[in-house]
């Protein structure tokens, strides 16, 4: 087993894979509402009070605050969470107010919403473009190169040379398809459509479940089948075809999100497997200490997670907005400000909530409340 690396370790890949991230972000929102002409009044990297700073030309305050978990930017009428126009934003001169966000058509709100998490995604796209570029594109054939005896796909009659051609219903194309299907789905039962020397077969199988510990210790609960790869095939890959497949990749990493977001939800996957900001510093560091492909590769993972996260409807976040300017547009006006706001106060305490229990899992992860029963006892 490696040990864990150290505090300062942890800090400075923490700081190194949330600071840009969230600074590309927010970078993606000020640059659209600049090219829709929204002047920006603060532009902030982390929250509470400001550390350092300094006020450009055009009159943006950039700023560093002392807790690095976020930024935001805040536009000229921006006035509330709500996003709706005060009293004063309507007293504002004619062209002062035209450079304000509630000026905007809902169009172009929406676009400078949107702009942060679309930034964050062509961040993980590039990152694995580049890896796409310099290592090609690995791909191993669903093909059972062997299997483990006593599991689950020798329970359901799997053998070596078989082809996997779908589970559950879901087309399969590659093994690693296979792995990031089974992986999640822990206890489940499965169908399993295969090819056996030209013959199309079907076997049913439940997935076993896996406790697993990586090399720093972390305890993680995974499905597995019990079917050993086939050789790899690793292809070239040219300029042209880097994009499609950092697209087809990131894609699959936001189908892996989705699928382990419905198992919580439905209660298939325990809360207890989420992590927050803690959990995120303690994998910087170890992925650091692996070295910068490991780094980097989790860098584009976080990104991925920081786009898909703002986009979910929640009220509070870019999602949320979006969501509003939907339905704004279908109804060829604003939601009420009374309904907006309730609605916003309900996402503000549902992120608290979710904050809380990430944060007590974090701190469970540390082994804090196993010391803390061992002290009482």
């Amino acid at each position: 087993m490696i040990e864990a690396p150290g505090i300062l370790l942890t800090v400075v890949a923490f700081v190194c894979v949330i600071g840009p991230l969230v600074f590309v972000h927010e970078m993606g929102h000020y640059l659209a509402g600049r090219v829709f002409g929204v002047k920006a009044d603060a532009f902030a990297i982390g929250f509470g009070r400001e550390i350092a700073g300094f006020t450009d030309r055009r009159g943006t305050r950039w700023k560093f605050g002392w807790l690095p978990l976020g930024g935001y930017v805040k536009f000229a009428g921006d006035m509330n969470p709500a996003g709706q126009p005060s009293a004063d934003w309507l007293a504002l001169p004619a062209e002062e107010r035209s450079r304000t966000f509630q000026a905007k058509t809902v169009w172009q709100r929406a676009i400078i919403v949107a702009a942060g998490p679309v930034v964050n995604f062509l961040v993980a796209i590039l990152i694995l473009g580049g890896f796409a570029l310099a290592y090609g594109d690995a791909r191993i054939p669903p093909v059972v190169g062997g299997v483990s005896p006593g599991s689950a796909a020798a329970v359901a009659g799997i053998r070596e040379g078989d082809t996997i051609v779908a589970l559950g219903g879901r087309q399969v194309d590659t093994f690693d398809d296979m792995v990031r299907y089974v992986r999640i789905r822990a206890g489940e039962r499965v169908r399993i459509d295969l090819r056996r020397g030209g013959a199309p077969l079907s076997r049913d199988a439940i997935i076993a479940t896996d406790v697993q510990r990586d090399r720093f210790g972390n305890e993680y609960r995974m499905g597995r089948l019990g079917v050993a790869a086939g050789s790899m095939v690793i292809e070239p890959v040219g300029l042209l075809d880097a994009p499609g497949i950092a697209v087809r990749r990131t894609g699959e990493i936001v189908q892996m999100m989705v699928e382990t977001m419905g198992q919580v939800i439905s209660g298939r996957r325990s809360v207890k497997e989420l992590g927050g900001p803690l959990s995120i510093a303690r994998v910087s560091g170890e992925q650091l200490s692996l070295g910068p492909q490991a780094f980097v590769f989790l860098i584009a993972l976080v990104s991925i997670n920081l786009g898909f996260i703002n986009l979910l409807p929640v009220p509070m976040l870019d999602g949320g907005h979006l969501l509003f300017y939907g339905i704004e547009a279908v109804r060829r006006r604003p939601v009420e400000p009374q309904v907006q706001e309730w609605a916003y106060r309900g996402g503000l305490a549902a992120i608290l909530a979710l904050m809380l229990i990430v944060t007590f899992n974090d701190l469970g992860s540390f082994g804090l409340w196993a010391k803390l029963a061992g002290l009482i006892g």
